[in-house]
């Protein structure tokens, strides 16, 4: 790879708990996703020389990089099948991509902390073991910061914006619409308030970047904001990338109907 070459962020579905490798009611619910995540590489275009990822379920009182050489995972959820209990990805860290991430945030006046303990959760391992099988890329996570504040969040990916030109691919996983009281078996009837909020979802990351920052900062204020996340932790990696993007343009790269909801990927530059 060019080590010159500036590299895309990405805003990707990581799914419902270990959805992509058990059987699922309707059984073939998760394919198109499944599939796209699987695509990844191609669209990103380049392999990257290490990875650094924001979860959306991981949260810390300052933004916390794990800085583990070897990963373990983290199980954090409940109630699947015992085999999805017992899934691998045995990928690596990167001690130097965790230590210039901390340094970036430092710089730009945000609170950051380190992690040597914590193991990769299923907002990391899941998708990318189907964009990454082999574990082959170093994986670096990073934290959201509790309070969610999305303007903070925004600021953060602009200071994390050189990684791009430094071999590093920014990929933030959470769900464009995550409202779990409202999913349902099949796609027959579309939650209404996840088409509306997909539709200015889509509308705000392909704005011009300084509309797309003033849109993002102000999400709550969208038709059917609350109603598709009740709670903002699946969306905030979304503005975390598009604080990375910085200038470059961002697109839909995904539109999917999962259990009766409407679920985007989007990507910028690249």
């Amino acid at each position: 790879m060019n080590q010159t070459e500036r590299l895309p962020t990405l805003f990707i579905p990581h799914g419902g708990g270990p959805c992509f490798f058990m059987d699922w009611n309707p059984p073939h619910a998760w394919d198109r996703m499944a599939e796209w995540l699987r695509a990844v590489p191609r669209l990103v275009g380049q392999r990257p020389r290490a990875v650094l990822v924001i979860s959306a379920h991981w949260e810390a009182p300052a933004f916390t990089v794990n800085a583990r050489e070897h990963h373990e995972l983290l199980f954090d959820y409940y109630g699947f099948p015992e085999h999805t209990y017992q899934l691998q990805w045995p990928a690596r860290g990167d001690a130097a991509l965790a230590e210039r991430t901390k340094t970036l945030l430092t710089e730009a006046g945000l609170p950051v902390a380190r992690d040597d303990s914590r193991g990769l959760d299923h907002g990391v391992f899941i998708p990318f073991m189907l964009i990454d099988p082999r574990a082959e890329t170093p994986v670096v996570q990073l934290s959201l910061r509790e309070g969610l504040d999305p303007a903070e969040h925004l600021a953060m990916g602009r200071a994390l914006a050189p990684l791009r030109d430094e071999g590093v691919l920014i990929v933030g996983t959470g769900m464009s619409f995550h409202n779990m009281g409202r999913f349902r078996r099949d796609n027959a009837v579309l939650d209404a308030d996840s088409v509306t909020f997909d539709d200015w979802l889509t509308q705000a990351v392909t704005q011009p970047a300084a509309a797309r920052t003033q849109a993002l900062a102000k999400w709550e204020q969208a038709p059917s904001a609350r109603a598709s996340h009740p709670e903002e932790e699946h969306l905030l990696p979304l503005q975390v990338v598009a604080g990375a993007a910085g200038e470059d343009a961002g697109r839909q790269a995904l539109s999917d109907r999962v259990l009766g909801s409407a679920q985007s990927a989007y990507v910028f530059g690249g």
